[in-house]
């Protein structure tokens, strides 16, 4: 079976393939896994026109400029000749090129749509969404949940056409914990680590909060933040500055994603505070390395914890829960936590785990 997976977004900021395929690995590895199946063909939009094969993955490479491709029947006429027996379109916020691609291509050919975080849209979009609803075969969802949301507000028809299937995996893996801690520096006892923006969406008030009321009565736990926004920072810092045990908190600031291999091995548990996600991608780095999660209780981390089966899940923005969470952490077995991140990891959201879904809905349809 011929796949196509295809995107109508345009990045200016790469102009040549190997640091734009470096940057995307997470959803490359995806592709990379797909082709032991079949055919596997790529169509990006970046500031650079050519065509590589790479991991058994053919990828076109087109630039048109930075122009909205409203209707953008040069890029339908490079799908159409692919030949393709399923075409994966990124994003549910291109309904109008949805129903174009639909026009173009062979009735046979099936068509799924990823979900990117997207949320349902309103007006002109809403209509053109149910409109290209009778255009889509399949839609993939990090969490089922988050679908059937989308057919409660109207934007698509039934619940039947929904399948959960993570929108990415990590390139990360366990490694000897030691070597880890002597590239973090890292010498807590209990090490709690936080990966993400500092907005309000990532909630890191909440975390911060607990965090320093927990490391109360537990002074030997120790949260890093890592962080590559920091729209928050001046009230957290505040929070440390008025706190006794501000030293329980490490604000780490930005690092390089190579050297997140080293973090995520080095930590015991991985705090996350979102209200809401269209994935999780640090979560799902966590569990690659084996990190205990400690997360908000929303669709897409749900899924990721093996609904909630693995770690602790505490209610969005609660910091008695959270706090509580934290401190049934003192008594799991990290161990054990441990193993069932790793083989929930392997068998559902692993790069192979994740071809091997897609290939069976693409099989289904």
């Amino acid at each position: 079976m011929q796949l196509v997976s295809l995107s109508y977004d345009y990045d200016p900021l790469y102009s040549s393939p190997q640091p734009w395929l470096v940057r995307t690995r997470a959803y490359g590895g995806v592709l990379a896994a797909l082709s032991k199946y079949g055919k596997v063909a790529n169509i990006t939009r970046i500031n650079y026109e050519g065509e590589i094969t790479q991991d058994g993955v053919q990828r076109h490479f087109l630039n048109y400029g930075g122009k909205r491709l409203w209707f953008p029947g040069k890029l339908h006429r490079l799908v159409k000749s692919l030949n393709p027996g399923v075409v994966i379109v990124h994003s549910l916020n291109k309904p109008l090129q949805v129903i174009q691609l639909r026009l173009s291509l062979p009735r046979k050919t099936r068509i799924i749509i990823q979900n990117h975080a997207e949320k349902p849209a309103k007006g002109i979009r809403k209509f053109l969404q149910r409109v290209a609803d009778k255009c889509v075969d399949a839609y993939l969802f990090a969490s089922k949940d988050m679908g059937l949301d989308w057919v409660a507000k109207g934007n698509l028809a039934s619940p039947k056409k929904i399948y959960e299937v993570m929108e990415l995996s990590s390139i990360f893996y366990p490694i000897d914990r030691k070597t880890a801690r002597s590239e973090t520096r890292i010498d807590a006892k209990k090490a709690y680590l936080w990966v993400g923006r500092l907005d309000t969406n990532k909630d890191p008030i909440t975390a911060v909060k607990a965090f320093l009321k927990f490391a109360e009565t537990e002074p030997q736990a120790c949260l890093y933040m890592l962080y590559h926004t920091a729209e928050l920072l001046p009230q957290i810092k505040q929070l440390l500055d008025d706190a006794p045990n501000a030293d329980a908190i490490k604000l780490v600031g930005k690092i390089p994603n190579d050297e997140m291999l080293y973090w995520f091995n080095s930590a015991d548990f991985f705090i996350a505070a979102s209200h809401y996600e269209g994935s999780g991608t640090a979560l799902c780095e966590a569990l690659s390395c084996g990190c205990v999660p400690v997360v908000s209780d929303i669709f897409s981390f749900r899924m990721i914890t093996n609904d909630g089966h693995i770690g602790l899940l505490f209610p969005p923005g609660d910091e008695t829960k959270l706090l509580n969470a934290l401190h049934q952490t003192q008594w799991l077995d990290v161990a054990t936590e441990r193993e069932k991140a790793l083989a929930y990891f392997t068998s559902h959201l692993s790069f192979e785990a994740i071809a091997r879904q897609i290939h069976q809905i693409a099989a289904s349809l």
